[in-house]
């Protein structure tokens, strides 16, 4: 059904995302795809380049289903948010560490965590809400596929000292994504 073949190419891999969101364990199916493809980080990086432009990079977006290239930045911390859509992601390089948080009366409080490294394949829920770091020196590069329009206006953010829920600020997430490589590259 889907291209098995150890290499990574790009429109294949949107096509098989595709059919994978039409089965009826769509998110199961989107993350075998996910597997296969990040199995093969070089592979990855061949296609699509080493990650050197932090940023929210959009590779597929309709009403169905949402793939971003995310290249993390060093150090940076992104607030804890939600996506009101179940998300899928595959490491292809580096690391990315995510904090899972519950609603607790008006505020929220961190319930787990993962740290995910190249090749691993994280499942996030519909009603998750994570904060993410890349805590290393150097950028992540992740394939994010979520189960609709990532860009569709309703998400929310929690501020970092009260925990308190807010509109999602998409500008500010882009500028904190400019800050941290901006931070980077004046290191010594």
């Amino acid at each position: 059904m889907r291209n098995s073949s150890p290499s990574f190419d790009l429109d294949t891999f949107i096509a098989d995302i595709k059919t994978a969101r039409r089965d009826s364990d769509s998110q199961a199916a989107v993350e075998e795809v996910l597997h296969r493809a990040v199995l093969d980080p070089s592979a990855v990086i061949a296609e699509i380049g080493e990650p050197k432009l932090s940023g929210l990079h959009r590779i597929y977006n309709d009403d169905e289903v949402t793939i971003l290239n995310v290249v993390w930045p060093p150090l940076i911390s992104l607030l804890p948010h939600n996506h009101n859509m179940w998300a899928s992601i595959g490491i292809y390089t580096g690391r990315e560490n995510n904090i899972l948080w519950d609603r607790n009366s008006d505020t929220i409080e961190p319930i787990s965590a993962a740290s995910l490294s190249a090749k691993d394949v994280y499942r996030l829920p519909a009603d998750a809400i994570h904060s993410v770091t890349n805590p290393i020196t150097r950028f992540t590069g992740a394939i994010h596929v979520y189960g609709g329009d990532f860009f569709k206006p309703g998400r929310s953010e929690w501020d970092a000292e009260t925990l308190r829920e807010r509109p999602f600020d998409f500008e500010n997430a882009r500028v904190e994504f400019r800050k941290a490589a901006e931070r980077f590259s004046a290191a010594p």
